[in-house]
């Protein structure tokens, strides 16, 4: 009865703080013509309910894919045609077509913010409770740290999109695979990857790890049966989820163009990626061919995968699928090609899987991610929201999940580091320069949070204070990705926990 109170109350507090965050602005409120991703958002469902299937995708006279066309998976437009039949009971002017654009109210902002709930929380809740070493008291803890990470809700119920549904389908995968069901896994990560194709920043640790487990089990008995299993799985949930695009060989074509536009160029805005950071000093947008652009973030990109999904080849555990879904999504953000601000929430996710763990510097980590979207969520309104939830997070997970106290060199992992320095530096105590730099993190952090917003900028560099913000963050998200893989490829698997989940 105890566990229910506080599971009920961890909840309570999850949606509550998305409830309060969704009162304030989002992208391109009252902003016609327009508008942002909340209009995005909406004119899918438009699209999907009034025009046939084969024309979801195709610039057409209904159909003008420069105001907000469909450029996600088939599975993210089945979701806006759901959303619009419900829209269409409640109210016909929320999806009428042409009428429609632009539409605001109240209560389409509550209908359009209550869609995405269902999957993600129940998939946290889950996965503390049967991965998380510790009392119930402290599952619940973790789980509500992870509830009140402030980048996803910012985004989602701020800014305005549906990442939730991606991220949650992507952590059933990941909590399948934990518990020993791969077909299950494996479907559900499908999924995922089917609803936004950004998923494919995970897709490198979810394929090595079950090739793995299947290698291990022996590929010419137990092990081939189970990966035919899984193949079969992955293929007929794609073969369902693309069937009404296969009747013609244009559509899937088509639909794969708008999922990949690589006319857009490297990079878009200020986004906290190498590619961004690096044109700072060198305009590789003008110097380097489109073509040379898409080789060398891939090359990077792969190289950056390599050591982790090779080692999780080697040694498929969950500790080592966690890891590794960290450092994949991370190459991913800072080499590979149309990276967005945004897209940062993909490495998020397995980063809140290790909070339990690895406290102070995943902590570090999601505040951080949150900061690298601060010019985002300036233009959006979301200051306010932005300060609360950030402050929030940073005093309640510290707090609940004891990370100042749990900051030896054994707790963050840095016996590698300790084997490397005590020849010479037999004194250095990493454990305090950790904590310091933490601070000073944060405090700097803080700083260009406060000049972004109440000072100009001088007229000569309009753009002066995101391009701060995104250096900044990039040189922490540089840091973190060497830190997480030092961890996976150097440290001995955790013991007691990792024989219980495994």
């Amino acid at each position: 009865m105890e566990n229910l109170s506080l599971i009920s109350l961890c909840v309570l507090l999850g949606l509550t703080s998305r409830w309060a965050v969704s009162f304030h602005s989002y992208s391109g409120a009252g902003k016609p013509p327009m508008f942002g991703d909340y209009e995005a958002q909406r004119h899918w469902q438009e699209v999907t309910y009034n025009l046939p299937v084969h024309e979801w995708y195709f610039n057409t006279t209904n159909n003008d894919l420069n105001y907000w066309g469909l450029d996600y998976p088939p599975l993210t437009a089945y979701h806006s045609l759901v959303c619009a039949y419900v829209a269409k009971l409640l109210n016909p002017e929320w999806v009428e077509l042409y009428a429609s654009r632009g539409y605001e109210s109240h209560s389409h902002k509550l209908f359009m913010r209550a869609t995405d709930i269902l999957i993600y929380i129940p998939a946290v809740l889950l996965y503390c409770f049967y991965f998380c070493d510790g009392s119930s008291k402290q599952k619940v803890a973790t789980a509500l740290c992870i509830l009140l990470y402030p980048g996803l809700i910012l985004i989602d119920y701020g800014h305005f999109q549906y990442n939730s549904v991606s991220l949650g389908l992507a952590l059933w995968g990941i909590v399948g695979l934990g518990l020993g069901w791969d077909l299950f896994g494996s479907l559900a990560f499908t999924l995922a990857l089917n609803y936004k194709q950004m998923e494919l920043y995970h897709s490198l640790p979810f394929f090595c790890y079950l090739l793995g487990k299947c290698i291990k089990q022996g590929l010419t008995g137990r092990g081939f049966f189970n990966l035919a299993k899984i193949s079969l799985t992955v293929l007929v949930t794609f073969a369902l989820c693309w069937m009404p695009f296969l009747s013609d060989p244009k559509q899937p074509l088509q639909v794969l163009h708008r999922l990949f536009p690589v006319d857009r160029g490297l990079f878009e805005d200020k986004v906290a990626n190498t590619w961004c950071s690096l044109n700072v000093l060198i305009k590789i947008k003008t110097l380097l061919s489109r073509e040379t652009q898409l080789f060398l973030s891939f090359a990077l990109t792969l190289l950056f995968n390599l050591p982790s999904s090779l080692k999780l080849l080697s040694k498929p555990t969950l500790w080592q699928f966690k890891l590794a879904l960290v450092n994949s999504s991370l190459a991913f953000f800072l080499f590979s090609f149309q990276v967005h601000e945004k897209s940062i929430l993909l490495a998020a996710l397995p980063v809140c899987l290790v909070i339990n763990e690895i406290p102070l510097i995943a902590i570090w980590f999601l505040l951080t991610s949150t900061f690298s979207m601060l010019p985002l969520l300036v233009k959006d309104g979301l200051l306010l929201p932005y300060v609360v939830t950030s402050l929030a997070f940073l005093f309640l997970s510290l707090y609940l999940l004891s990370a100042l106290e749990r900051s030896t060199e054994e707790a963050l992992r840095l016996g590698f580091y300790h084997q490397l320095t005590q020849h010479w530096l037999p004194k250095l105590n990493l454990s305090r320069i950790i904590k310091w730099k933490f601070w000073f993190s944060l405090a700097a952090m803080a700083a260009v949070s406060f000049i972004s917003v109440w000072l100009e900028p001088p007229a000569k560099f309009p753009d002066l204070f995101p391009v701060l913000v995104s250096i900044l963050s990039f040189l922490h998200f540089l840091g973190f990705v060497i830190y997480f893989n030092l961890v996976q490829l150097m440290e001995p698997q955790r013991k007691k926990s990792q024989k219980k989940t495994n």
